[in-house]
């Protein structure tokens, strides 16, 4: 299950590793967050599991867009 994102990520949150576009967001229990690209976060995110609360959001890749054109 995924959690609900408290404060949403946007295309300003980017990767603390690369730079890339943000779609997890690691909530550190001591405090602090990390933030990481889908590429970053399947590396890290293994060591951060239970020190941390995830918040996933990467299934925002996998969407298809509707466009105008594309309806009935």
């Amino acid at each position: 299950m995924t959690p609900v994102l408290d404060t949403p990520l946007t295309a300003a949150d980017r990767c603390d590793r690369c730079g890339a576009q943000a779609y997890v967001r690691a909530r550190l229990h001591v405090g602090g967050e990390l933030l990481f690209c889908l590429h970053h976060s399947k590396e890290h995110l293994p060591k951060l599991r239970d020190l941390a609360e995830i918040d996933d959001d990467t299934a925002r890749l996998i969407e298809t867009p509707v466009f105008a054109g594309d309806q009935g």
